[in-house]
């Protein structure tokens, strides 16, 4: 259990949610582990299987605090909300700001320098773990052709400009990203990024790791209230959830890319468990695929500190805490969106 940002997070499969007095009250196995005040949530957010009482759910829609009810994987199930008021507000303003293409790059740089500084800090990370085993000055090049893009990008409010420099920054770094890989390295060569189908053993990982990561971004946006097919950089497609693409752009190398470098170099995979078709894509086996999403559900336990909140929490909620930001910056809560900044 986690609160945060006047949202309480209930990451206990087995957890039922009752209502004494004015407060929830989490339960398990007939064990009351905590009691928290109504009057102090926003949301309540419950990644289980055991539910909430009627009670509850009418006290927390007659309060106008939303209730979100996912999956243990942390797929979206359902979101419970009173009267329609502040939502409709918040989803009204995304779409103002999203139509507005000056709004939408001011909107999406702080996401995109989240990106390149994340990106920077894993090339910096390589350096001081591995001097030994990665071209040191060639990383460090690299890290400095991020810095440098990170200062254009915190005052750009051009979208195709900002467009420019986030594909600039991401061909540099994806220059080095074999470097990154220290083991395996005849089976597990990285000469590029490629997708739609995925043409190696890397980008196949690298594609379904960024596939899971927008689907729990996906349903961190939905428990908010956010639009997730309404973004700023990624602009509207038919049936392609825009925002939740905009929000792992910052996300993608220190959660999902970190995730395949450490499959691969602690060979926890191998290249046995891939295959080419006869188009030349590169696919996973079944025993593969489960034992990644084993190791993803387990990285989402992982405990990391905060950059921002200053707060330690599992990995698996900071979806959920970005998306929590992003929407009070587009209610006017906060004057900046604040990125992930992972080092």
């Amino acid at each position: 259990m986690k609160k945060l940002l006047n949202t309480l997070f209930v990451t206990l499969p087995d957890a039922y949610l009752s209502l004494d007095g004015e407060n929830v009250v989490v339960t398990v196995e007939g064990e009351k582990l905590r009691r928290v005040p109504l009057h102090n949530l926003e949301a309540i957010c419950t990644f289980g299987y055991t539910g909430a009482s009627p009670a509850l759910m009418g006290a927390c829609a007659k309060r106008n605090i939303a209730f979100t009810f996912m999956t243990r994987n942390g797929n979206f199930l359902a979101r419970m909300t009173g009267e329609t008021r502040g939502n409709v507000v918040l989803r009204k303003e995304q779409y103002r700001i999203s139509d507005d293409e000056k709004r939408s790059a001011i909107a999406a740089r702080n996401v995109i320098l989240g990106k390149i500084y994340n990106s920077k800090w894993i090339l910096e990370r390589a350096t001081r773990d591995h001097p030994l085993r990665v071209d040191v000055p060639k990383l460090k090049s690299v890290s400095s052709v991020l810095s440098e893009a990170m200062l254009l990008v915190r005052e750009v409010e051009d979208l195709e400009r900002l467009r420019g420099l986030e594909g600039n920054a991401a061909a540099n770094y994806y220059s080095v990203f074999n470097d990154l890989i220290l083991q395996q390295t005849e089976h597990f060569v990285f000469q590029g990024r490629n997708k739609r189908p995925p043409l190696d053993n890397v980008n196949a990982l690298l594609s379904f790791a960024y596939t899971l990561l927008a689907n729990d971004l996906k349903s961190a946006l939905e428990n908010v209230g956010l639009d997730p097919y309404v973004g700023f950089l990624h602009r509207d497609r038919p049936g392609r959830a825009s925002l939740a693409l905009d929000i792992m752009e910052e996300l993608r190398s220190v959660y999902a890319d970190r995730f395949v470098l450490s499959l691969i170099n602690k060979k926890m995979i191998t290249h046995k468990g891939f295959h080419r078709k006869e188009n030349g894509a590169v696919i996973m086996d079944d025993e593969t695929r489960r034992t990644v999403l084993a190791a993803w559900q387990e990285r989402k336990q992982e405990n990391i500190q905060h950059p921002y909140l200053n707060q330690k929490l599992a990995w698996g909620l900071v979806p959920h805490v970005q998306a929590l930001l992003l929407a009070r910056y587009i209610r006017g809560d906060l004057d900046e969106y604040p990125p992930f900044l992972w080092k």
